[in-house]
């Protein structure tokens, strides 16, 4: 496990996910439980991303999301599958890239400061679990990059997580 990880990364998007993706595997590596590697993997995602305003986790339970660890302000607790962007990430099991949060139907906003989203489905046995939701306070922060990069990441993140107890 990392216990001090630099958090200077480098200016290159493409360099700093590299860079991102094997402190991730380093920090969640020989462990399996879910909460505390999710709560680890937004601190990192938190330290290393720029011009965020909340990054963290909903988790599938009894059919809905579910707030998971997180950085941020406070959050939505329950989020129905097919609403908002957290929600059609689920329904879709498709990631969502999104510009301009304000021009999305059925927007739910937990923090009126964000203004673009992305959010990355995690699953299991090609189940939706959970997301990784990533938030920020610029119009048209995240791009295609981005969203392979993180897709990237959050198969890290599956791999390393025991996902027995969410449904």
């Amino acid at each position: 496990m990392i216990n001090n990880i630099d958090n200077s990364y480098p200016s290159d998007k493409k360099d700093m996910y590299r860079l991102l993706a094997s402190q991730m595997k380093v920090l969640l590596e020989g462990e399996t439980n879910t909460i505390a590697n999710l709560a680890n993997a937004s601190a990192l995602l938190n330290d290393a991303l720029e011009n965020i305003n909340w990054v963290g986790f909903y988790l599938m339970n009894n059919g809905e999301l579910v707030l998971g660890p997180f950085q941020g302000k406070v959050a939505c607790v329950h989020i129905a599958v097919g609403k908002g962007v957290c929600g059609t990430a689920v329904k879709e099991n498709a990631t969502q890239l999104i510009m301009d949060v304000h021009n999305f139907p059925g927007h739910i906003a937990c923090d009126s400061a964000s203004k673009s989203e992305i959010v990355v489905p995690l699953r299991h046995k090609g189940e939706v679990v959970g997301v990784l939701d990533i938030d920020s306070p610029l119009i048209g922060r995240f791009d295609k990059l981005d969203a392979d990069e993180l897709e990237n990441i959050a198969r890290i993140i599956e791999e390393s997580c025991q996902w027995n107890y969410t449904k």
